[in-house]
């Protein structure tokens, strides 16, 4: 009971928070500089004064953004997040037919950089003055401080131009003919140098965070107590330190997905994935408000989700977290 109360009370919190930054998003998208009846009437071929009022007419920027703000809201309630300016097509179905590469590319990151970022921390917390331990703090550091769109660029100079191994753009080979196998691993193929330029950042933060974790872990009394006992070394890590050492990388897992969403934007930006993160950064160079939108809120209910999800897995990795305690 009290874990049902608990999960209405947190599922009201994200409700409001995902509305708050629904008007937030909104209000700061357009009250910045541009007009989007310049863009589009430029598309047009002319950009007239009765043309771009007519621009502005047809797609409701001429009223109040209070008013604009509301008639949004009502839409959005009813599901329905717009329709684009520039890609004349419902931003629902823009979001589909691009969100399955996006997940796929922050999926896979987010599985490397956690499961490998942890295995490395675990094992430089074995010998925590040795060379591998030195190694990852090292790695990590450098990982941390490099900026995405460099990492990416470093990525296609080396395995694109030097060791020409794997595609440097696009999802797939659209001249590829074959079954479903071929076309499957053709993707991965694909998604290598994207997920790992996305993987890399976050790795090293785990793998750093991951080793102080242990680290301090470790050093707690009944670990000493535990190996009092004689119990083994490989018992005491894996069995005993490592569940209680994995709950920050778990926090961090969760507060990451708007970072990797981000990056992403970089990310597709670089390697032409075709994902949210390529027609964010179009929809913004156009000034399409109602696809920016329709990103951002479906990016926000993504990231909320995973916090909450995050939160909540808490009593299943560690049992004495109580679903009702504040």
């Amino acid at each position: 009971m009290r874990f049902l109360a608990t999960l209405f009370r947190r599922l009201m919190y994200a409700f409001f928070l995902l509305v708050a930054v629904l008007v937030l998003n909104f209000m700061l998208i357009h009250l910045a500089p541009g007009d989007p009846a310049d863009v589009i009437a430029g598309e047009m071929g002319g950009a007239t004064e009765e043309m771009l009022a007519d621009i502005r007419a047809a797609y409701g920027l001429d009223k109040p953004i209070a008013e604009q703000l509301f008639v949004y809201l009502g839409k959005v309630a009813r599901g329905d997040l717009g329709h684009s300016f520039y890609f004349n097509q419902p931003v629902t179905d823009l979001i589909l037919e691009r969100v399955g590469a996006t997940i796929l590319l922050v999926i896979t990151a987010l599985a490397l950089s956690v499961f490998a970022g942890t295995f490395l921390g675990v094992l430089a917390s074995r010998k925590p003055n040795g060379f591998f331990s030195h190694f990852v703090t090292v790695f990590s550091l450098l990982g941390y401080a490099a900026p995405v769109f460099w990492t990416g660029m470093m990525l296609l100079i080396l395995f694109a131009s030097w060791v020409p191994i794997f595609p440097v753009s696009g999802m797939y080979n659209v001249a590829l003919n074959g079954g479903r196998l071929a076309r499957a691993f053709d993707i991965f193929h694909h998604l290598m140098l994207p997920m790992l330029t996305l993987a890399i950042i976050y790795l090293a933060q785990y793998s750093r965070l991951s080793r102080a974790s242990m680290l301090d872990v470790l050093g707690s009394d009944y670990i000493r107590t535990a190996r009092a006992k004689g119990v083994s070394e490989r018992m005491i890590i894996y069995k005993h330190a490592l569940k209680n050492a994995i709950l920050p990388v778990v926090t961090m897992a969760g507060l990451q997905m708007s970072y990797l969403f981000s990056g992403a934007i970089l990310v597709e930006t670089v390697f032409n994935w075709p994902g949210l993160g390529r027609l964010a950064f179009e929809s913004i160079l156009r000034r399409d408000y109602p696809t920016i939108l329709g990103i951002l809120f479906f990016s926000t209910f993504i990231v909320i989700s995973a916090n909450l999800l995050t939160d909540l897995s808490y009593r299943l990795i560690d049992p004495r977290i109580h679903a009702g305690a504040k």
